[in-house]
């Protein structure tokens, strides 16, 4: 009883700084003539509940592509829909077609943070309070509920979802996949992370751990037995789960050949990211090794569009295949969890058409394993906030930005102490600093050196927020401050992806994992 109550206050603490982050700005507020996320929201509203489901991806006359276009897969939609009939009940002026463009009021942004307040209450929230409960290393009742906290007061989401303006619900599903398949329920894990998958494409970033987690699960049971029946009965889940999101589209090739055309517009070049993204965005501020490579070389001047594709592609496969191939080979709920994390950094640092949000992808997969490696956990989250810098000061957020972070730190070094978790076995690096032993001296002095790396970088986070905020930049150089919070977040990112990759590849002992038989 103890346990739920101390839940239920860290939620309300969790919802009490929501709901005021909701009360500030929010993307493109009265900047005509796009606005910006939030009124794509809206837009999409407007286009699912007033025309026919044929043309909700189709340019035409009612329909302008180029302003604000559905480029989401169907659940996306579908969600509008049921967002514009409830706004349609209460003001048919927020969804009328045409006329409501760049409508905004005070009651229609009250209703536009309540939709995004109850994804998070049905979807997210219950995810992750779930998921703490089920951490054995977590029995403790304050551990449980310091455990959720910590995730749950996580700025970035925070400061995106009741900010800037986005749904927390694939993330929030893809949550639900992660927590079923801690619980050996594999199919409905298949069916959470398919829903994932068909409300933004972006969860592509996670769709190779669980593919090598749950075939290396069949690989162990066998496939000339229980492995071979376990095989079938995924593919057979993941079929019927996409038949059923795309059923309305699925009666014309021609409709879902436009669909995937919309999802995945390669004809822009590697760095025009606005499938995710106003016209105006500027895709060079994001921290990905393009972009920050772009500082110094002007890639799109210099290769191919085609060249690109093919760069990113190889970059990235590369990347990714070190994780992806301990995990099918040993299969373990602490290794796919891991194997999120890596997975995802990699596609965020090297795929192709990246927006500055998508660091959330790497973002919520680190917040599940902040339990076992807080130091590293709450370091990376801190800068993945970081990051998202100048979005949220283009957005107005500073004054949220400015209080959640430092909360943020304050409760992971209250509930964690994470400053003395600095030890190579704290941080996961026992067996590698073994491997090492002989080879480099200065492993007996790495808890004082992690420890010094972690407040030279909050001071220089702390020195480049300030400077962003209250310091104008030379006339020549318009960029310099958002273009130095992209690389310094991106040496970062590097940095972290050979850690986080390292403790893949050197955990042998899958700790605390049920034997998958």
């Amino acid at each position: 009883m103890e346990k739920w109550s101390l839940m239920t206050l860290t939620v309300l603490l969790a919802l009490t700084v929501r709901w005021a982050v909701s009360l500030g700005s929010y993307s493109g507020a009265g900047k005509p003539p796009m606005y910006g996320d939030y009124e794509a929201q809206r837009h999409w509203q407007e286009i699912t509940y007033n025309l026919p489901i044929r043309q909700w991806y189709f340019n035409t006359s009612d329909n302008n592509l180029l302003y604000w276009g559905l480029d989401y897969p169907p659940l996306t939609a579908y969600h509008s829909f049921v967002c514009a009939y409830i706004a349609k009940l209460i003001n048919p002026d927020w969804v009328a077609l045409h006329t409501s463009r760049g409508y905004e009021s005070q009651p229609h942004k009250l209703f536009m943070r309540t939709t995004v307040f109850v994804a998070d209450l049905l979807v997210y929230i219950p995810a992750v309070i779930l998921y703490c409960f089920s951490l054995k290393e977590t029995s403790a009742k304050k551990k449980v509920s310091t455990c959720a906290l910590c995730i749950l007061l996580y700025p970035g989401l925070i400061l995106i979802d009741h900010g800037h303006f986005q749904y927390p619900l694939s993330l929030g599903l893809a949550l639900w996949a992660v927590l079923c398949l801690s619980h050996d329920w594999d199919l409905l894990g298949s069916v959470a992370f398919c829903l994932a998958l068909n409300y933004k494409q972006m969860e592509l970033y996670h769709s190779l751990p669980f593919f090598c987690y749950l075939l290396g699960k069949c690989f162990k049971k066998g496939l000339k037995g229980k492995g071979l029946v376990l095989l079938a009965k995924l593919a057979g889940t993941v079929l019927v789960s996409f038949a059923a999101c795309w059923l309305p589209f699925g009666t014309d090739v021609e409709q879902i050949m436009q669909v995937l055309r919309r999802l995945f517009p390669i004809d822009r070049g590697l760095f025009e990211a606005c499938m995710f993204s106003s016209p105006t965005h500027c895709p060079d501020k994001v921290a990905n090794i393009w972009c920050s490579l772009s500082v110094l070389i002007k890639i799109k001047n210099v290769i191919s569009p085609g060249t690109q594709l093919k760069l990113s592609f190889a970059v990235t496969f590369l990347s990714l295949l070190p994780a992806s191939i301990k995990l099918t080979v040993q299969p373990s709920l602490r290794g796919f969890k891991f194997a999120l994390v890596s997975c995802a950094l990699s596609f965020f640092l090297f795929s192709f058409q990246v927006h500055e949000k998508s660091i959330l992808l790497v973002s919520v997969p680190v917040c599940l394993i902040i339990n076992e490696i807080p130091f590293m956990a709450t370091w990376f989250l801190l800068v993945s906030t970081f990051s998202l810098l100048p979005l949220l000061l283009k957005d107005e957020l500073l004054l949220p930005y400015a209080v959640t972070t430092p909360a943020f730190l304050a409760v992971c070094l209250a509930s964690f102490s994470i400053l003395e978790k600095t030890s190579a076995e704290d941080l996961q690096l026992k067996a590698f600093s073994l491997s090492l032993k002989g080879y480099v001296s200065w492993f007996k002095s790495f808890p004082r050196i992690v420890r010094n790396l972690f407040l030279l970088s909050l001071s220089l986070m702390g020195v480049l927020s300030v400077l962003s905020a209250a310091v104008p930049p030379p006339q020549h150089l318009p960029d310099l401050f958002p273009l130095a919070v992209a690389v310094v977040s991106c040496l970062h990112f590097l940095l972290f992806l050979v850690y986080f990759n390292v403790v893949i590849l050197w955990d042998s002992k899958n700790r605390g994992q049920k034997k998958i038989s």
